[in-house]
């Protein structure tokens, strides 16, 4: 069984995605272990309590620096043994000790075909930008800002009359199926990193 720890900072939408997922039976042998964020409002704790999931707060403004901060995080993640961390929606951004400690271990989902589009606002600014296709992506999380290694995308056409708000419910929908795909074939080992890019073995 694949202990499994979430950092989320809102609503926790990614985060209901895969544990719908391990209920349905998609994603098996795996389980989510603790659910952390840094905003003690984020519904993402709510649904973690919902569902009968260790959940912590732990509050920024008690750390001097990013690194004390995560160092707390990847203490408590190593004393629930946690095999993979999933970002989903947190908005922080990870220290390089951090990314040392779970290097291949951290999983992010970003709203655009990245390297376009980092940061936030990604839906809103591939559509301002006028772009045809826009996507969703999966990735491993290293130093860089949005850019470790690609595991999965998913495009979607952006049609002439689609709303913004149409947009970003399509968009939503891609997350939620490939989030746990991606999971999915870190939990049967079918991925490995070759010089930044990632292969699926077959």
């Amino acid at each position: 069984m694949m202990k499994i720890g979430i950092l989320a900072s809102g609503n926790g939408s990614n985060l209901q995605a895969i544990i719908d997922s391990i209920n349905k039976g998609y994603l098996q042998n795996a389980e989510i272990s603790i659910v952390i964020s840094d905003n003690e409002n984020a519904y993402a704790l709510k649904r973690s309590k919902d569902n009968n999931i260790k959940n912590l707060y732990i509050n920024k403004k008690e750390y001097k620096t990013r690194i004390e901060y995560d160092t707390k995080i990847v203490e408590v993640l190593k004393e629930e043994k946690i095999e993979l961390v999933i970002l989903a929606g947190y908005l922080r951004w990870i220290s390089e000790y951090f990314v040392n400690e779970y290097r291949g271990r951290i999983m992010n989902i970003h709203p655009s075909l990245l390297p376009s589009f980092k940061g936030l606002n990604a839906i809103e600014k591939a559509y301002n930008y006028g772009v045809k296709i826009t996507g969703v992506t999966v990735h491993f999380v290293d130093e860089t800002e949005d850019a470790g290694p690609i595991i999965l995308q998913e495009t979607i056409i952006i049609n002439e009359n689609m709303s913004l708000e149409k947009l970003e419910e399509e968009i939503h929908k891609i997350e939620h199926k490939l989030y746990p795909k991606a999971i999915d074939l870190f939990i049967k080992d079918k991925l490995y990193i070759e010089n930044k890019k990632v292969f699926i073995r077959r």
